[in-house]
């Protein structure tokens, strides 16, 4: 990239959307990444790959009615190609597979895109500007409709063969549980999501959190129970990635005081000591922000910042 085509991108910002199973959030942010706009709309229901390119496509002109973004980066809740251009499965959204998302959003926006897992997203945002600065060790696990997650190691992004990594919701905690959509039986994600969650307290996730919080003893004994299933998940995963840090995040995690003490409990439990030294287990410092943010930045640093970005 020559000396002109820097200043000229200089000036400019870049959009970051994370798409989930009940909403997309999007945000134009500044190449430091501040958040210039945001914008936020339900997510189609059903939502098909086709009503879905539609309603990204119409809410980045909504926040970016001027085209100010020169490049986008897009969330999704499931693993892409090693390219970054094609959904490969998000299993629970109705019909995605293999879908050539990157394309479609190219040819209708006449900007760069470039796709990435949610919670690979919301990982960098947090090792960007969240909990995770200064870490090179982290495990992160969204818990909203579905149970997602990523993991750094090194400084660097675990993504794995031909980019299908990680997916920490899907690893069996029962196998006898309830079915999953990837296939999978009594998968943490069986648990640990809304549906999960509301499947062990026949409650609300924000009424459960409202009356633990008023002091209800069984509301408190759903929030610990829901914490032990999450820890014995983690407790897996600590083992197989000895991380600095781990991050929950998603809607969920703001319910975080009232079972992560059962989180951090069941994992010193189950995990030997050698193991978890020096391991944190904390919620996510951006909250539902991190996922539109990480976005953004890895849209920066694979389209503008790489020495051979990707064709568009």
């Amino acid at each position: 990239m020559g000396e002109g085509a820097a200043e000229s991108i200089a000036d400019r910002c870049v959009l970051g959307v994370d798409l989930g199973g009940t909403a997309i959030k999007l945000g134009l942010f500044s190449f430091e990444g501040e958040l210039l706009e945001e914008h936020q709309r339900p997510t189609p229901q059903p939502a098909t790959p086709g009503s879905v390119c539609v309603e990204i496509v119409e809410a980045i002109r909504s926040v970016d009615p001027d085209g100010l973004a020169s490049v986008v980066g897009i969330g999704l809740p499931g693993p892409m190609d090693a390219e970054a251009r094609v959904a490969r499965v998000c299993i629970n959204l109705p019909g995605w597979e293999e879908v050539p998302l990157a394309a479609w959003l190219e040819s209708r926006l006449q900007k760069r895109v470039t796709l990435a897992n949610d919670g690979n997203c919301a990982l960098v945002g947090e090792a960007w500007k969240g909990a995770a600065q200064g870490c090179s060790d982290v495990v992160l696990l969204t818990l909203g409709t579905g149970v997602g997650g990523g993991v750094m190691l090194g400084g660097q992004l675990f993504t794995g063969h031909n980019g299908a990594a990680a997916e920490p919701g899907l690893i069996t905690l029962f196998p006898d549980g309830p079915e999953c959509n990837s296939g999978n039986r009594g998968s943490l994600e069986q648990f640990a999501s809304i549906a999960g969650l509301k499947r062990l307290s026949g409650a609300e996730p924000s009424s459960l959190a409202m009356a633990a919080s008023r002091g209800d003893v069984q509301a408190r004994e759903h929030w610990e129970r829901y914490g032990q299933l999450l820890g014995t998940g983690i407790s897996s995963l600590v083992y197989l990635f000895t991380p600095q840090l781990v991050l929950v995040g998603g809607g969920l995690a703001g319910a975080s005081e009232h079972f992560l003490p059962a989180v951090r409990q069941e994992v010193a439990t189950r995990v030997q000591s050698v193991s978890r030294e020096g391991l944190q287990i904390k919620a996510c410092a951006l909250g539902n922000g991190a996922g539109r943010l990480g976005a953004a930045r890895l849209a920066m640093q694979r389209l503008l910042l790489s020495p051979s970005p990707q064709a568009g």
